[in-house]
């Protein structure tokens, strides 16, 4: 498992393939990923803790335990904490390509 730190948390890989990767997401209070799209990957976000606003090509929609989303390649995504714990959830890529250099930032709080 490689784990990586974030400007809005981190994750940790829990499993890789050719056709696949799947990741744990921990989101802080308060922060949120950007606003992005894939070219080479779907998502399918699983939460297990915490309270999310997913904005999904967007529509906005709050998110807690238990729920899920699916992201086809070339939707426009975005996950932010608006509770006071950690939101965790699993992502579960698939696809032909998983890099982090396939992520095209449309809004980013941390100038990336």
């Amino acid at each position: 498992m490689s784990e990586s730190e974030r400007p809005w948390g981190r994750y940790e890989i829990l499993q890789e393939g050719i056709a696949h990767k799947v990741k744990c997401i921990w989101v802080k209070p308060g922060k949120r990923l950007s606003y992005q799209r894939h070219e080479k990957r779907a998502e399918h976000w699983f939460i297990v803790t915490g309270t999310a606003l997913v904005t999904h090509n967007g529509e906005k929609k709050t998110l807690q335990a238990n729920d899920t989303i699916d992201l086809a390649i070339g939707d426009l995504h975005r996950i932010e904490n608006i509770g006071t714990e950690d939101v965790i959830f699993i992502e579960v890529q698939t696809g032909t390509y998983f890099g982090e250099d396939d992520i095209e930032r449309i809004e980013d709080d941390f100038g990336r």
